[in-house]
């Protein structure tokens, strides 16, 4: 997205299920009641719908979606990934899509049965040691919080970064869903204390440093500008958006760039400055971050990358409560993220930087004029204004 893409796209309307262990349905169905009333939201009708964008291991392709809601004109539809990192990118494709005149009203949507049915945490996304995963499936590394374990340790190394300062990332998380009744652990507090007691799961990461495993669905529906005036909803523009992927000669983790970088940094380090830029802002004008966090170290990364701290600072930044909202120096996923939220791959956390910019947020920011939506992975970062 360059220049002239600078908020001609915004998020007319969000929607989601309930969020639980155990949701009794289809993927299609959650994926057909998000959609329905993310479009309601917006003041649309499914009628108004050409576009559909899904994530690539979203079992529920556009063309069965379509046909379930009875979309007859869609004319833009695609999907990208992988894992967790689609969702910042999808509301960029759908941005431009809009913008530049290939579809009209785009639905950008996520459902998963990550608890009662696809577990990422019991090797759901293992590719039988094929193409890039042969250097190292057959080695052992086969669950997310397998590989994420390696970049905790080697931050912990080089910076000092303590399992303390991790298990301030999940207390300050916990603390938000539970100002949430949406959210999965709503009401169910815990103190760094809980954090250090819970049991080891892959060393040096607690169960507690973990994310959700959890059933649901999230959409957002994605208008340009102009028509977006026409809506009911107060605007939340497209303020910016980039990816960001390099190989580095070498194979690249379906996961991360483990093999392309610093075990201990991200691609978002790689894509602030231009996304910065692009937004014709900086660090210090973000009110509010809504980051993807499979695990709690990747929010220490975050911080660092996009210069909220200098980089090896992220632990005491994160320490010292900087992410707590409402009133911390960047609050962090504010509504609970995957940590305490829900683990829907980084779509709730668009859904939650639309709430704080129309300023509905069961954990408001004062006055939030900018947030930072970060998808994961280098797979997608936006900025978001109101």
């Amino acid at each position: 997205m360059v220049e002239f893409m600078r908020d001609k796209a915004c998020l007319a309307g969000v929607g989601e299920t309930a969020y639980s262990r155990d949701s009794g349905r289809s993927e299609l169905s959650l994926a057909g009641e998000a959609v329905r009333k993310a479009v309601a939201d917006a003041g649309l009708a499914l009628k108004d719908i050409d576009g559909l964008l899904r994530f690539e291991v979203d079992r529920v392709s556009e063309a069965e979606l379509a046909a379930s809601l009875g979309l007859t004109g869609l004319r833009f539809f695609g999907m990208a990934g992988p894992l967790g990192s689609a969702a910042c990118g999808l509301v960029a494709h759908a941005a431009m899509a809009v913008a530049c005149g290939m579809a009209d009203n785009v639905v950008v949507y996520r459902s998963l049965n990550g608890r009662s049915a696809q577990r990422y945490g019991g090797g759901a996304t293992t590719r039988g040691g094929g193409g890039n995963a042969a250097f190292w499936e057959p080695y052992g590394l086969l669950v997310p919080g397998q590989w994420a374990a390696l970049s905790a340790r080697r931050h912990m190394h080089q910076y000092g970064t303590t399992s303390r300062q991790f298990g301030a990332v999940a207390v300050a998380l916990r603390k938000h869903a539970c100002m949430n009744p949406r959210a999965v652990m709503y009401g169910k507090p815990i103190t760094i204390d809980d954090h250090q007691a819970s049991r080891i799961v892959h060393d040096p990461l607690h169960l507690l440093d973990c994310c959700l495993e959890t059933d649901g669905a999230c959409a957002v529906v994605v208008t340009s500008t102009e028509r977006a005036r026409g809506l009911k909803q107060k605007l939340v523009f497209v303020r910016a958006a980039t990816q960001h992927i390099v190989s580095g000669g070498r194979p690249r983790h379906t996961y991360g760039d483990t093999s392309a970088y610093e075990l201990a940094e991200t691609p978002s380090r790689y894509m602030a400055p231009r996304l910065f830029r692009m937004a014709d802002v900086t660090p210090a004008d973000i009110d509010c971050a809504q980051l993807y966090d499979p695990f709690t170290p990747n929010i220490v990364f975050a911080m660092e990358a996009y210069g909220f701290c200098k980089v090896g600072e992220g632990g005491p930044f994160v320490e010292a409560g900087n992410i707590e909202g409402p009133r911390g120096k960047v609050p962090v996923n504010t509504a609970g993220g995957n940590m305490s939220e829900v683990y829907l791959q980084g779509m709730n956390h668009i859904i939650e930087a639309v709430r704080q910019l129309r300023g509905v947020s069961t954990c408001q920011v004062p006055d939030c004029e900018f947030v930072l939506c970060d998808s994961g992975g280098g797979l997608g970062a936006l900025v978001l204004r109101r």
